[in-house]
Order: structure tokens, then C-alpha cells, then sequence
């Protein structure tokens, strides 16, 4: 077997995998009007469910490539996922009606769950517990990035051509992307460790992933986290533009606070191996129940344009910088128990916490009234809730015999 590349050209080869997912998400926030005004024009508000479409895509999709990966190896089902979301985004580039946008999005997601599943399981292949939180920490520092250009690429893409666009280069990505996987990167499954794709061994595995309550105390943790940023990233455009009047500059805005936000993951780099994941995941969330609260009173009580506008990028800043400090080690800490079934351990994390993140961000984000109020209050309740249950994980875990 050829040798894992490098540690730089690993973390940049999966933070490209990892990409494609902020990539399909943000490029399209500044073409929500456009398509608003093209598709359904009596309800331009449905246009967000663009975004959620393709995540509730790719929360179903989880379900089934971590167990085809277990079978077949990793890399067979990253490409196999990425040829169903190249075909995908050139039907979504013809769709005429929301309808059909809607549809090809959520088949679009279900090709993308292959890179996000499949490479969160190359990395529990290779290294585990706070070593595999500190190499993800990496990785989410350069995927950051993309969320900072998506959005500009997207404003550009669509000067130059229209929003159907944007879907051309959705195909461009995970083409490149692909075609460096398969150069590069070796199998990192041996075959004698593969699992045969039958129910009864998957029913097996399932019921032991679930019998952990660290497992399950990690996944609705995570559900609701993913939940504080499906809310905010399908109303921050509209936020934006009818709340605050900042349209024509929400790229650049987005972009400066997505760059900035990536110390997160930089700060949980040098932090984890020291203070450890719970340390940091319960610590962020207090950060959030304070930060969430304050802009909460501060948006019911009227706030004045120019300083609410401040006070919603301070808190934009929050949640974007939470997930630097919060995502990686949830993941890393429901996966430590389970990792000689990781392929699966990471399908039923991913489709679980993705599936109720998106039930939970739908409702809160159809809210939108004109104010960041609807959204600020449900993300407050959700930071309340996952913080109670990590102080119920650290209750369990200190119960548990040494």
C-alpha cells in the first residue's frame, strides 16, 4: 500500500472533501433573491429551503455510506458520492421550477454525504481520541475559509452568468477534488478489516453505537449546535439585507467574520490536547448561553440600527466561532468509543445530528419576521439545552466506575 501523504497535503486533501459541503451551502446565500424572484415569487421566503434541502440531503445520505465504506473501502464510496453530486448540480443548473431545484439539491446532498462521512472515518483510521480532534482542528481551519469565499464566489459567479452558475462550479470542485483522492490517497481500510454489507451485523453494530450514553448525549449535543448554525445560515442573508439594510456588503461581511471565526479551530488545536474536549465543548457553551442571551434582550428591546447591526456581528462572530470548538470534539468524543465500527459510528452520528439539526432550524428559520429576534431566541434556548446536557455527560461519566 502506497504511504498516507503528508501531514499538510492529508489535512488540505480532506479539508478539500470537507469543503465542498460549505462550498454547496454558502456560494448559494447571495443567490437566495435571485432565485426567490425566479422560482417563487409569490413567497420568496421557501428560497432558504435551498440550504436545508441539500442538508437534509446529506443527513439521509450518512446513513448509508459510513456502512458502504465498512464494506466496499473508503475511497470506492467518497467517488461514488461524488459523481451522483456532479450529476446532481447539472440537473439543479436546468431546473425550472423550485420544485425540482428542491429535489436536485436534496439528491445533491445525498452524493455529498460520501467526502463528509467517509472522511471523518479515513481520519478515525488513522489516529484517535484528542489525536484525531487535534488533526480535525486543522482541517476545520482550512475549511473556514471556504465559508469566508463562498459567498463572493457565488456574488461574482452570478454577475458574470446567473445563479444557475454557481451549479457549473459545484461540478468544477468536486472534480478537482476527486481527481486528487484518487492520486493520492491511498485505501485506508485493509480489506481483512472490512465488515460484510448484511443488516443483521449492521442491526449488531447499530445496537452497540447506541448503548453508549456518552454516544448519545454527543449526538443530540450536536444536533443542537448544527441546529444554532443551519438557523442562522438560512436567515443571514435576509438578516442582512431587511433587517439591517447591508445587502449589497453581505458577502464581505461574511466573509471577514468567517475568517476571523477560524481561530476556533486554531485555539482548539493548542487547547485540546491540554484541557481536553469536554473541557472546551462545555466552556464554549457557556460562552454561547451568555452571548445568545445578551443579543436576545438587546434585539426584543430595540436596538438601534447601527449598534444592532453591531451587536448581530458580534454574535454572528459566536456562532461561527463556537463550531471551531465545539464540532470537532463532539465528533471526536462520540466516535472514541466506537472506533473499531467508525464507518458506521460516523453514518448514524452524521444522520442523526444532521436530520434533527435541519428539523430544528426549518421551523425557526420560517420565523423570520423582519428582526433577528425569532432566530436569536431559538438559538438561545437551543444553547441552554445542549449545555444541560453536558453537565448530565460529566454526572454519567463521573458515576461510572474508575
Amino acid at each position: 500500500m502506497r504511504s498516507v501523504p503528508g501531514r499538510v497535503e492529508f489535512i488540505a486533501l480532506l479539508a478539500m472533501l470537507f469543503a465542498t459541503i460549505a462550498f454547496s451551502i454558502d456560494a448559494m446565500l447571495p443567490a437566495l433573491p435571485e432565485i426567490g424572484q425566479e422560482l417563487t415569487p409569490d413567497d420568496i421566503n421557501r428560497a432558504q429551503l435551498v440550504i436545508t434541502s441539500f442538508v437534509l440531503g446529506m443527513g439521509l445520505g450518512t446513513l448509508f455510506t459510513g456502512p458502504l465504506s465498512d464494506t466496499f473501502g473508503r475511497k470506492p464510496v467518497i467517488l461514488g458520492g461524488a459523481a451522483l453530486y456532479i450529476t446532481m448540480s447539472l440537473v439543479a443548473a436546468r431546473a425550472e421550477t423550485l420544485e425540482m431545484l428542491l429535489l436536485a439539491r436534496l439528491v445533491q446532498g445525498l452524493g455529498a454525504a460520501g467526502p463528509r462521512v467517509v472522511a471523518l472515518a479515513i481520519v478515525r483510521d488513522l489516529h484517535s481520541g484528542r489525536a484525531m480532534a487535534r488533526i480535525m482542528s486543522f482541517v476545520m481551519t482550512v475549511f473556514t475559509l471556504f465559508p469566508a469565499l463562498a459567498p463572493s464566489m457565488g456574488a461574482v459567479i452570478i454577475e458574470l452568468s446567473s445563479w444557475r452558475g454557481i451549479f457549473v462550479a459545484f461540478v468544477i470542485f468536486s472534480s478537482v477534488a476527486s481527481l486528487w483522492l484518487m492520486i493520492r490517497l491511498p485505501e485506508t481500510l485493509p480489506r481483512e478489516n472490512r465488515r460484510p454489507f448484511r443488516f443483521s451485523v449492521l442491526w449488531a453494530a447499530t445496537r452497540e453505537l447506541v448503548g453508549h450514553p456518552i454516544v448519545r448525549i454527543s449526538i443530540t449535543v450536536q444536533s443542537l449546535v448544527m441546529a444554532m448554525l443551519f438557523s442562522l445560515i438560512s436567515n443571514v442573508q435576509q438578516i442582512y439585507d431587511i433587517s439591517f439594510g447591508r445587502g449589497d456588503s453581505f458577502p464581505i461581511w461574511f466573509g471577514a467574520i468567517a475568517v476571523l471565526a477560524a481561530s476556533g479551530s486554531v485555539l482548539n488545536a493548542r487547547l485540546v490536547m491540554r484541557l481536553g474536549m469536554r473541557f472546551l465543548i462545555t466552556a464554549m457553551l457557556i460562552v454561547q448561553v451568555v452571548t445568545s442571551g445578551l443579543a436576545l434582550l438587546l434585539f426584543v428591546g430595540g436596538v438601534p440600527g447601527n449598534i444592532g447591526f453591531a451587536v448581530f456581528l458580534i454574535w454572528q462572530f459566536s456562532l461561527f466561532f463556537q463550531m471551531g470548538l465545539v464540532v470537532g470534539n463532539v465528533n471526536a468524543l462520540a466516535m472514541e468509543p466506537v472506533g473499531h465500527i467508525a464507518g458506521l459510528a460516523a453514518s448514524i452520528i452524521g444522520a442523526v445530528s444532521t436530520v434533527l439539526a435541519v428539523l430544528i432550524a426549518v421551523p425557526n428559520a420560517l420565523m423570520f419576521d423582519g428582526t433577528p429576534v425569532p432566530l436569536a431566541s431559538g438559538i438561545f434556548v437551543e444553547a441552554v439545552l445542549a449545555l444541560l446536557l453536558m453537565r448530565w455527560l460529566a454526572r454519567i461519566e463521573a458515576a461510572q466506575p474508575a
